[in-house]
């Protein structure tokens, strides 16, 4: 492996931060309060939970085959063809993710920021800077997400922990909310934007001590998860759940509406708009650097550059797809519902069946030696 076993336990919980906060925290709270009306922190804590019992999934598979990414061990464990099937799916699984973020950014962009500028032209530009950067190594790969971990995170927090002066608890009530039918769509929409923590699946193989990779993948899921957490909480306390549903980024509206002590600054949303694109490059650059490296061992090729602009005009055309804002979202939560196939269940049965093969190898082992006896 290129440059091996160069990645920190710290660096592997900043990558996994920095890749799963990003493109998503502008809507994070509409899918959660769609879903649920007030139960929207209750639905985000349930999609914490089945988004980290995927990672820990991930995490356990990673630590039993430390030289080797899920393209990888897969074959070994459910057969070639199986394991390429599954292995193509992913791909393109993580290619539709990458065009649906640099969609929502151009989007965002377009509406906030740049009003006159054509959409695929923000959108074009933000995917030939992660093409460009995916042709890194492993080690500058991590070091992308070391440089910008601060810019994000922190000023996240900030603005968030001063919002939470104006929010009123009374909105957060009932905590089950009016609507709990709608609980268990939203716990897998909110889970959904949690998976790329799937790049645990190449990060591990680059650790140091892979056998420690499960403090990196709780850490990183801890400080993702709660600051997802405090965001949905801050906005439905701030706005409350029938204002937000009129919202179509109610986090932007909630930097808006905060301002620093001694109104340093009044409106925070420039300085917002500035970390979420840092966020969404980092998200970006995680997962179309996942699938051209998956697509490259899947080819058994050693350089993966080759793939960096191959896949460009593919994921461009995907992201132009969506018609307009709304039909973007809703296919957003289609294929991030469905994408959990691909990050939990199947983890799930690989493990599984690494289990069974294991146990079956001991029983083998034992009777061997009863024999011998």
């Amino acid at each position: 492996m290129e440059q091996a076993r160069q990645v920190t336990l710290i660096q592997a919980a900043i990558i996994l931060i920095s890749t799963i906060v990003g493109v998503g925290v502008l809507a994070l709270s509409l899918f959660a309060v769609k879903a649920a009306d007030s139960a929207a922190p209750l639905v985000t804590v349930m999609g914490i939970i089945i988004a980290f019992f995927g990672l820990w999934l991930i995490t356990l598979l990673g630590m039993r085959y430390p030289n080797q990414s899920i393209i990888e061990y897969s074959e070994a464990l459910i057969g070639k063809w199986a394991a390429c099937l599954f292995s193509i799916l992913i791909i393109v699984f993580f290619g539709i993710i990458t065009a649906l973020a640099s969609r929502e950014f151009g989007e965002v962009v377009v509406t906030s920021v740049l009003t006159k500028t054509p959409l695929e032209v923000t959108v074009i530009v933000m995917l030939l800077l992660a093409a460009l950067s995916s042709r890194a190594n492993m080690t500058t790969f991590t070091y992308f997400h070391h440089f910008y971990f601060p810019v994000i995170v922190f000023p996240l927090v900030l603005i968030v922990v001063l919002s939470l002066k104006n929010a009123q608890m009374v909105y957060l009530f009932p905590v089950w909310g009016n609507e709990p039918s709608g609980i268990f769509g939203g716990t897998l929409t909110m889970a959904s934007l949690f998976q790329g923590s799937f790049v645990m699946t190449i990060v591990i193989p680059a650790m140091r001590r892979p056998e420690r990779a499960k403090i990196s993948s709780f850490v990183g899921m801890l400080i993702a998860g709660g600051l997802y957490l405090l965001i949905v909480v801050a906005t439905v306390g701030v706005f409350g759940a029938e204002e937000v549903k009129n919202l179509v980024w109610p986090t932007l509206e909630l930097a808006k509406t905060t301002s620093l002590p001694a109104n340093i600054l009044e409106r925070l949303d420039g300085a917002f708009l500035a970390v979420w694109v840092t966020a969404v490059f980092t998200t970006l650059l995680s997962s179309y650097y996942l699938a051209i490296r998956f697509l490259t061992q899947l080819l058994r090729l050693r350089d993966h550059k080759m793939f960096s602009f191959f896949l460009l005009p593919f994921i461009y055309v995907i992201a132009m797809f969506p018609q307009n804002l709304l039909d973007m979202y809703a296919f957003i939560q289609i294929v991030g519902r469905w994408g959990l196939l691909f990050t939990v269940a199947y983890p799930f049965g690989l493990l599984v069946i690494a289990l069974i093969r294991q146990k079956s190898k001991g029983s083998r082992g034992d009777q061997v030696v009863a024999e011998s006896d």
